[in-house]
């Protein structure tokens, strides 16, 4: 059983998705090898609903997002949205199905046309997608303006003129322009001050109230992730090594990467903490030579013989049932700990 697999009514599903980066060298430019950035991921989203996806940094989670979107051409694998696979949908599919995705990307600065005022930006998506007069799209670039939490005043100025808060309203503002059904974010406040999080994380979350929003949360701190997410996937070098409901999987990690990365999170009350906490050793190994296996044993402190050897597969842990799934041969051995 995959994540995909548990709810067929979800608003989106992905099954299988691969993405491999061919590296190509010599004279006549041949393939010598591939980076492995996503190599079989399965996840779906709910209508309505969150999903936080986590893991450190090079991990494939934003490769994820941008294939979901087809800015990137997977290598294999299903993206299913509303029913419709679209990495095989035609243009006119295609055409349909982008004013029901966005994307809020994670440098609120680099993202924004540094040569359009901020009411060109807003405007952009109506006119692409022909929607509206020139009366029609101010008025809406008004109310998004608004809906953010900006001044009308600010349609006339340039994205230097914000702050970094400012400007990730503004990216928010240009996602939910076309009123879409699943928004994409990519990190959205790991580049902001703390105060300033908060208020971006309590925005998207009003937003998705009322306009019925589904989020894909891409994100490597697990603490802002707990704060939005309805359920949760836990990747690793380009596979989902856990997925759970956001308090299942804080109450009961299963697998060995996951309470490290729990453990990880600060803790205002250090004397609250049992017992030690597993702490990460060594890097991320490299995606263009992913170890045999489970990819996490040369990191892992429980690691046996057969971790090196056989690939464990995501599937439901039996305390659990399909509400928690985890790719670890000794995941319940470790629960019991």
């Amino acid at each position: 059983m995959t994540a995909s697999t548990q709810n067929n009514e979800a608003l989106l599903q992905v099954e299988n998705l691969k993405m491999h980066f061919l590296i190509r060298g010599g004279v006549l430019r041949r393939k010598v090898g591939a980076v492995y950035a996503v190599d079989g991921v399965s996840l779906s989203v709910e209508n309505g609903q969150t999903l936080g996806l986590v893991g450190e940094s090079g991990c494939g989670k934003t490769t994820v997002g941008r294939c979901i979107l087809r800015l990137l051409k997977p290598t294999d694998g299903k993206v299913i949205f509303q029913g419709k696979d679209l990495l095989t949908a035609g243009g006119s599919v295609m055409r349909k199905s982008r004013r029901q995705l966005q994307m809020i990307f994670q440098d609120p600065f680099e993202s924004l046309n540094a040569r359009h005022t901020v009411g060109d930006i807003l405007a952009e998506p109506f006119v692409i997608h022909r929607m509206g007069d020139d009366r029609q799209r101010r008025q809406s670039v008004g109310e998004l303006l608004e809906r953010v939490g900006l001044s009308d005043d600010a349609r006339n100025r340039f994205p230097h003129e914000f702050s970094g808060g400012q400007r990730q309203r503004i990216g928010i503002a240009r996602s939910i322009a076309l009123k879409p059904k699943l928004v994409v974010c990519d990190e959205p406040v790991s580049a902001l001050d703390v105060s300033i999080q908060s208020q971006i994380l309590n925005l998207l979350l009003e937003l998705q109230r009322e306009m019925g929003l589904s989020y894909l949360f891409i994100a490597h701190d697990l603490a802002v992730v707990k704060h939005v997410s309805d359920r949760i996937a836990v990747m690793y070098l380009g596979r989902i090594v856990e997925y759970a409901s956001a308090e299942t999987l804080y109450e009961s990690p299963l697998h060995p990467y996951t309470q490290a990365l729990i453990a990880a999170i600060p803790d205002p009350d250090p004397d609250k903490r049992d017992a030690p906490q597993p702490v990460l050793q060594g890097d991320v190994p490299s995606p263009i030579h992913p170890p045999a296996g489970c990819h996490f044993h040369p990191r892992c402190p429980y690691a046996r013989s057969r971790c090196k050897i056989e690939t464990p597969i995501l599937t439901p842990y039996p305390k659990f049932g399909n509400d928690h799934l985890t790719a670890c041969h000794y995941a319940g051995r470790l629960e019991e700990k």
